[in-house]
């Protein structure tokens, strides 16, 4: 277990974005980003992602389905990851999961897995190494982009996307760089880690 306790995050301390906002915003700062590190923190085990077709085909249960669009990614995959070594702008991604896998992170780990063979720096973490962090509530879903710009992405009861909080405070951005590099240090490849506990799964269930 870590024994890191995580940095304070008011929502009052930063601006309340609409979803479109918080979309608008992330895409346009990502863009930007020249020589500089980012990072995600995933700790949710279920989301209603929309407007995404490999989704839709887990709803339906349609496995191979999933598979082949998946699949149909990789080159496009191949080639963010090349403009963003490009621009010297390494995006960092770390994956909370909770076993026994839901078949949300169950269907996400074979899309990160697939991230990471295109050249995309993923990494996951058991979340009983958070356990100590966690004694009050679960890690916040986080983007921080360029080690300048960190969003607290919010997620309605039914965990469909809600929009963000965006902080800009250097100290407080400062701390979560510094508490989510941990994170990542002690974090497992994706590689490894779906060689061991994904790759004989049989397909999840819709979901």
């Amino acid at each position: 277990m870590l024994e890191l306790l995580a940095p304070g995050l008011p929502d009052e301390s930063g601006e309340r974005l609409t979803r479109e906002d918080y979309k608008r915003d992330f895409r346009e700062r990502r863009a930007a980003i020249r020589d500089g590190e980012s990072w995600k923190l995933e700790r949710l085990q279920h989301f209603e992602e929309t407007n995404d077709d490999s989704r839709e085909a887990l709803r339906r249960g349609d496995w191979p389905a999933v598979l082949r669009l998946f699949e149909a990614d990789r080159d496009a995959l191949a080639r963010k990851a090349r403009d963003e070594a490009s621009r010297g702008a390494v995006f960092h991604r770390i994956r909370v999961v909770q076993e026994p896998l839901t078949p949300y992170v169950q269907w996400e780990l074979h899309w990160l897995r697939l991230s990471a063979e295109c050249g995309h720096s993923v990494r996951v973490l058991p979340a009983s190494a958070v356990a100590a962090a966690e004694d009050a509530a679960l890690l916040p879903e986080l983007n921080l982009l360029d080690s300048r710009i960190l969003y607290r992405v919010l997620y309605t009861a039914a965990a469909r996307p809600d929009g963000a909080i965006r902080f800009t405070d250097p100290d407080t951005v400062g701390k979560w760089v510094k508490y989510l590099g941990e994170l990542y240090a002690a974090a497992e490849d994706v590689q490894a880690y779906f060689d061991r506990a994904v790759a004989d799964l049989p397909p999840p269930p819709a979901a």
